[in-house]
């Protein structure tokens, strides 16, 4: 009767190794909202397997927090810049293009938001869109020229003629 207790105890144990190692696994590639379904359904089904319990439990408090959405008002220049910056040290890339975007349409004129952009395109390795920005922000504030010429995310176009050009207008 004990090696059978045993074998069911093992059995239940490798059922919830799988379904918290597949709980992960979703984790892992960023599909919070599946990964927190996921690990409901563990923490239903497996609640003897204290060890899993408690990490599924912080996985799941990670999931929900990172799907509420971001109730950030942005109404001004300094907003969508600030918030841009934000989602460009983030890493992304596309969302901050999209904020800066709409900062520059408050202030057209305004060099950071075009070095900003040309900084995100060269990133996102987009040459051609990275140096229009970069060439614009030239054009409204020079001091963008000594910043690109030492600016180490510009290291990939250094060697592009047209950013040579660009950065030794006068």
């Amino acid at each position: 009767m004990t090696e059978v207790k045993e074998k069911v105890k093992r059995d239940q144990y490798q059922k919830a190794l799988s379904a918290y190692a597949q709980a992960l696994k979703v984790f892992h590639k960023g599909e919070y909202g599946k990964a927190s379904e996921a690990l409901k359904a563990f923490l239903g089904k497996h609640t003897s397997e204290i060890e899993f319990v408690d990490r599924a439990k912080i996985y799941l408090a990670i999931c929900e927090g990172r799907l509420k959405k971001e109730s950030i008002p942005l109404k001004t220049f300094d907003d969508y810049y600030q918030y841009g910056v934000y989602r460009l040290n983030q890493g992304e890339y596309k969302k901050a293009l999209e904020l800066l975007e709409r900062a520059r349409d408050k202030k057209p004129k305004e060099g950071k938001i075009f070095y900003l952009m040309a900084l995100t395109y060269c990133l996102m390795k987009e040459t051609e869109q990275c140096l229009e920005n970069l060439k614009r922000a030239i054009q409204l504030d020079k001091y963008f020229k000594i910043l690109a010429q030492n600016e180490e995310n510009f290291e990939v176009v250094r060697k592009n003629k047209k950013f040579n050009l660009i950065t030794r207008m006068a």
